[in-house]
């Protein structure tokens, strides 16, 4: 359980950075995942012909991963319109909602009864957003995307947890993504119709961050958390993903100054997401030390 934790963790904080290099990157948000899915996809399948690890999957697990991929795709696009319609910090505090989604989504779709104590803590990261945005008119659009793509983060781990049983890691990533950039492929003429993109070929430096993206905060990324999946559960997932605002929205400060136009109340929303974390790990503790005495 240690080593899931950590293992999370680490993917948390390289999440949190792939928030500023959507920021860097000028490309719109759409195009941007289609080029992440691309680079990402084909370096999987590099790894996996080197390493003899392809596995000949049946068509109706390639139809299964493919949707989730859809729903990456979906989220990927989604927050970047948040982080390009917003600001880092709103894309990023928004992700904190999915521990809400989580717990009201994950009872219906494997039909669990509802934990209140996990609705609650998620009300708790929601009224963190709600405090440190008050919902002002210039992040709108940037909120909107941000609460579409929480969703999106919050559905995706719960599927993923039923297929990490079944197939490795990186076979499944490799599938997912793959199944993603094909849908992205489809719907993409749809989408640039309706958003405004000013070029369509990455620039030499907009590249370089891409490889960035795809290789380590992707590929390497996705390889830890559904490591960890394997082992705790997609709310805490989800809930200990609300530390990946922190740490985007520390980089953001450092390195695009949008800590000049925060108040205190920022501080006190973001003090009631950790509030949540804490809480849930608390629970967790708890649940792990009666489960021990129990056995």
């Amino acid at each position: 359980m240690k080593k899931a934790f950590i293992q999370l963790h680490i993917a948390v904080f390289l999440a949190g950075f792939t928030a500023v290099l959507g920021r860097l990157i000028t490309l719109n948000e759409g195009l941007l995942v289609w080029y992440r899915l691309l680079i990402t996809v084909l370096v999987l399948a590099l790894m996996l012909y080197v390493k003899k690890e392809f596995k000949k999957i049946g068509t109706k697990d390639i139809f299964r991963m493919a949707g989730v991929g859809g729903i990456i795709a979906f989220h990927w696009v989604t927050f970047y319109g948040s982080v390009k319609y917003g600001n880092i910090s709103v894309a990023l505090v928004c992700l904190s909602a999915a521990g809400f989604f989580s717990a009201l989504i994950e009872p219906v779709l494997f039909k669990k009864k509802i934990v209140l104590a996990e609705v609650l803590l998620g009300l708790l990261a929601i009224a963190g957003i709600y405090i440190i945005f008050d919902f002002h008119p210039k992040f709108k659009l940037g909120i909107a995307y941000g609460i579409l793509a929480a969703l999106g983060a919050a559905v995706f781990p719960m599927l993923n947890k039923q297929l990490i049983k079944e197939f490795s890691p990186r076979t499944l990533t490799f599938y997912e993504l793959f199944g993603g950039f094909v849908i992205l492929s489809l719907l993409l003429p749809f989408y640039l119709k309706f958003t405004p993109n000013s070029y369509f070929i990455p620039t030499s430096t907009d590249f370089g961050w891409l490889i960035i993206l795809a290789v380590i905060c992707t590929v390497l990324c996705f390889d830890l958390q559904l490591k960890a999946l394997s082992k705790i559960s997609a709310f805490t997932s989800n809930l200990m993903y609300n530390l990946e605002p922190l740490y985007g929205i520390i980089l953001a400060f450092i390195f695009f100054g949008e800590g000049k136009s925060f108040h205190k109340e920022f501080y006190t929303g973001v003090a009631l997401i950790l509030l949540a974390i804490v809480l849930q790990m608390f629970r967790l503790l708890k649940q792990a030390k009666i489960k021990s005495l129990t056995k």
